[in-house]
């Protein structure tokens, strides 16, 4: 079975190395969206954080407080967590060594990323969305509710891990795309984004500038020693 997996999503690289030019398109509204959501959901953080102070207030002011108060808390800090990770991936703010990263060249790390991506990231995406597929429909078919006195509904959070999952996944595949388009020459490192790849063309371009100024600057030295031996 773990051949026949291997296989399978071997065989999806060679399909979207070969169809990337039309799967860029697909790879641009896959970003779009994530970015749309992630941006609007990034918002459920200040959320929590008033209902949490709101909460704080309540409870030492009149000493009241409510389970329900607690669970908003936990379930808007799911919903961050999960619908805001393909966001994340999409500008590749996720953690990276980067005393290994730095020192490897941009194709490489692309490389490496393009594999990670495919026998990585998508197979774990896939298999908790067919594992949470059901766990979540029998929690939404039964009205699961709190265990907890006054609390909420469980099965909204439980269902964000599947729609977490399945965005996280479509962002693969269009990291995927990307990837393989830079492979081939398609698109540049830049272009695919990020705030990691645009501090490294910045950088580029200052130790290039500074190259260059060090030319110029040795120019100069070596033309006036010259004009001082002629002297």
């Amino acid at each position: 079975m773990v051949l026949a997996g291997v296989a399978g999503f071997a065989l999806l690289g060679l399909l979207v190395a070969v169809f990337v030019r039309p799967l860029l398109a697909v790879s641009q509204v896959i970003d779009v969206t994530n970015v749309w959501i992630g941006r609007i959901f990034a918002w459920a953080i200040l959320l929590a954080v008033v209902i949490a102070t709101v909460n704080a207030i309540i409870r030492k002011l009149f000493d009241i407080s409510s389970n329900s108060w607690l669970e908003m808390q936990w379930i808007l800090f799911g919903a961050v967590f999960l619908l805001c990770a393909s966001w994340t991936l999409r500008v590749n703010e996720h953690i990276r060594i980067d005393i290994v990263s730095s020192a490897l060249s941009a194709r490489t790390r692309s490389w490496i990323d393009w594999f990670g991506h495919l026998f990585f990231l998508l197979p774990v995406t896939l298999l908790m969305i067919v594992t949470s597929y059901p766990f979540v429909m029998r929690s939404i078919m039964q009205n699961e509710q709190s265990t907890n006195a006054g609390g909420l509904p469980v099965y909204p959070s439980k269902a964000l891990i599947l729609l977490g999952f399945s965005l996280l996944l479509l962002q693969g595949l269009s990291e995927l795309i990307k990837r393989t388009a830079i492979l081939r020459g398609l698109r540049s490192e830049e272009a695919a984004g990020g705030h990691h790849a645009a501090a490294e063309a910045e950088a580029l371009r200052l130790k290039e500038a500074l190259a260059e100024e060090a030319r110029l600057r040795e120019a100069q030295e070596l033309a006036e020693r010259t004009v001082g031996q002629r002297k």
